[in-house]
């Protein structure tokens, strides 16, 4: 953990509540930035906020308008934005595609992609008038290789991965660079959204034999968010322990 690596910079991080996002958003923290979280569950706000003692904000990210004026209030209220990671997202129910509600398949692509599309259509012109700063979504190895009995899931974590290099190839000449991490399966209360068999599945999948934690996916993300990685943009970064093949 590098200290203060962050001092004076203002983050959002989407999905803040729990798992991934609330390692990030811990993690950003820690270093000395001024975090926003926003999540949809009011009993996980709290929790995260009274203990890392950062700030929080209800919010459906798929609803576009919300979406749009949060993001201009967190950055008015906090004094700047420097830092957005979207991070927000469910796994669906694990079936066949031609068995695949789909209900669950819009539900899924609402949050998981439009969701990540309303965050990132809503920072980018404000990180653009600063001059300055780091979008990081969080994507899978799912959206790369594709998962059996997860076609959401995957789907909308493939088209994740081509918004972040649309937007980031936009962005090149600016100051503002936007990357993506695609982690193989990460310990965290998501799981409880999948069967037994896919998660042996997962795990039979990496060659270390064992899952991600939050804290090794948050370190990542924090040097993604650094100023260190200045010369980077429109990148997805594996987490998969060993299972990524390209």
């Amino acid at each position: 953990m590098i200290q203060n690596r962050f001092d004076g910079q203002c983050a959002v991080v989407t999905g803040g509540g729990s798992g991934i996002g609330e390692a990030i958003a811990r993690r950003l923290a820690s270093e000395g930035a001024h975090v926003t979280i926003w999540d949809i569950s009011p009993a996980a706000l709290d929790r995260v906020t009274q203990q890392a003692g950062i700030s929080g904000r209800q919010i459906d990210v798929t609803d576009p308008k919300a979406v749009s004026a949060a993001m201009q209030a967190d950055a008015d209220a906090m004094g700047g934005l420097d830092i957005v990671v979207c991070s927000a997202g469910i796994t669906g129910p694990n079936l066949t595609t031609w068995d695949y509600p789909v209900e669950d398949w819009h539900r899924v692509m609402d949050l998981n992609l439009n969701g990540v599309f309303y965050c990132n259509r809503a920072a980018a012109p404000i990180l653009k008038d600063r001059g300055y700063g780091r979008i990081i979504n969080i994507a899978s190895i799912a959206g790369k290789e594709g998962n059996p009995n997860a076609p959401a899931y995957s789907t909308s974590k493939a088209a994740v991965i081509g918004l972040t290099k649309s937007l980031g190839k936009e962005l090149a000449g600016t100051r503002v660079t936007v990357n993506a991490v695609a982690p193989a399966v990460v310990e965290t209360a998501i799981l409880d959204q999948m069967t037994p068999e896919f998660i042996a599945y997962m795990k039979s999948k990496i060659p270390m034999g064992r899952f991600g934690t939050t804290d090794e996916i948050a370190s990542m993300v924090c040097w993604m968010a650094s100023k260190e990685a200045s010369f980077t943009t429109g990148a997805v970064f594996d987490q998969s322990g060993g299972r990524a093949t390209y």
